[in-house]
């Protein structure tokens, strides 16, 4: 019997290749080799030595002992032959070579039947107002459907499906390959069917076999009272038709408010900025405010000073009831911002009377202090950090 030959001599590596080298040396010798791709007379041997030699050097343990005592130290260099054992790899590298592989007793199988319809989103565009209080809208949009001229059989009606004979209705094809690893089933889905296990002979004239059209729908969509944008409704079973008897989808309506001309959103609450003049901050005035339920009656004290706040309990945002009991769980406020116009030109008339009352005022400046920048903001907004 001949002597074994050198494993690293079989690869053409050297002994200081790196692992990356083993591999990538294997890889290129096991796709010339290979008994079902080569046509050398001496391929399966050849493969058979490749292989062997890959198992001893890929392993640490294993290429360590064949370096100090040859074939001698790992058991005459015995090809276990299997890829659950000792083969570091090899399952990776035969399905990037060569498709997926199962086991003696068959692979694994494609996984068929009835398949949940996609999830669709609709885009809605809402007022300020919308909202607010809440409201219902009509949207109109694209979705799947299960063909209702064959039930979603794909034939023509008065006829039916027929099991494909290429699979015999499993929708896969399985070649069975022997080789000095072992017997191999490469799964394939069957071109016959594409994967489906069924034939259409006549194709249903409404839906040309898909089994499915496409059509456009009107729905309701209900508004709760307080969203904001990004709120997402979701309408369960209105998204895309299922696949083989599969339940339908959902709609998701992602909203978007769009922006007031005076109203701005904080959390619950409502912010309006409220212009009045130098002698309404000075006296004192009984002004109108706009809100969403309505102009509403504001008094301003004397002595108002620009920046303050002035709280409009229950004018806000209608709190979320994410409980789904439909409770009442409150409003927020409005938040009145007061800003006093100083006036950029005056008449003779009111020239005069700002003299008259700059000389009871007087001309002194009164330096403040340092507060930072947190502190003044604190002054500026008052009770919106209260």
């Amino acid at each position: 019997m001949s002597a074994k030959r050198d494993y690293y001599e079989i690869l053409g590596i050297s002994r200081a290749a790196t692992k990356e080298e083993l591999k990538k040396q294997y890889r290129s010798l096991a796709r010339q080799y290979h008994p079902d791709v080569s046509a050398e007379p001496d391929a399966g041997e050849r493969f058979k030595e490749i292989s062997e030699a890959y198992e001893v050097l890929s392993d640490d343990n294993k290429r360590a002992a064949y370096d100090r005592f040859g074939h001698a130290g790992v058991n005459g260099g015995g090809f276990s032959g299997g890829f659950d054992q000792g083969f570091g790899g090899f399952a990776d590298i035969f399905e990037e070579f060569f498709g997926s592989f199962g086991g003696a007793t068959g692979g694994r199988r494609r996984r068929r039947g009835p398949r949940r319809g996609p999830d669709l989103r609709y885009d809605l565009t809402i007022s300020f107002e919308e909202a607010v209080f809440g409201g219902e809208r009509d949207i109109e949009y694209r979705r799947s459907e299960t063909c209702n001229v064959c039930d979603g059989s794909g034939a023509e009606p008065g006829t039916h499906p027929i099991t494909c004979t290429t699979c015999n209705g499993s929708g896969e094809v399985r070649r069975v390959q022997q080789s000095i690893l072992g017997q191999f089933v490469n799964v394939t889905a069957c071109s016959t069917c594409n994967g489906t296990g069924e034939l259409i002979p006549h194709l249903c004239h409404e839906c040309n076999g898909r089994k499915q059209v496409d059509r456009t729908v009107t729905k309701k969509v209900k508004i709760p009272a307080g969203v904001d944008s990004d709120t997402q409704i979701r309408l369960t079973g209105e998204g895309g038709a299922g696949i083989d008897g599969g339940p339908a989808g959902n709609l998701f309506v992602v909203l978007n408010v769009a922006p007031h001309e005076y109203f701005q959103r904080r959390g619950d609450d409502i912010v309006l900025d409220l212009q009045i003049n130098v002698a309404q901050a000075a006296l004192g005035d009984e002004v109108t405010v706009p809100t969403v339920d309505g102009d509403s009656g504001l008094h301003v004290p004397p002595g108002t000073q620009s920046g303050r706040v002035f709280r409009m309990r229950g004018l806000g945002v209608p709190k979320l009831d994410r409980s789904g009991r439909g409770q009442n769980v409150g409003r927020g406020d409005q938040l009145v911002i007061i800003n006093v116009a100083i006036p950029k030109t005056l008449s003779a008339e009111q020239q005069d009377l700002f003299k008259q009352l700059s000389r009871t005022l007087g001309k002194e400046v009164i330096p403040q202090k340092d507060k930072g920048i947190l502190g003044q903001l604190k002054d500026a907004l008052g009770d919106l950090f209260g």
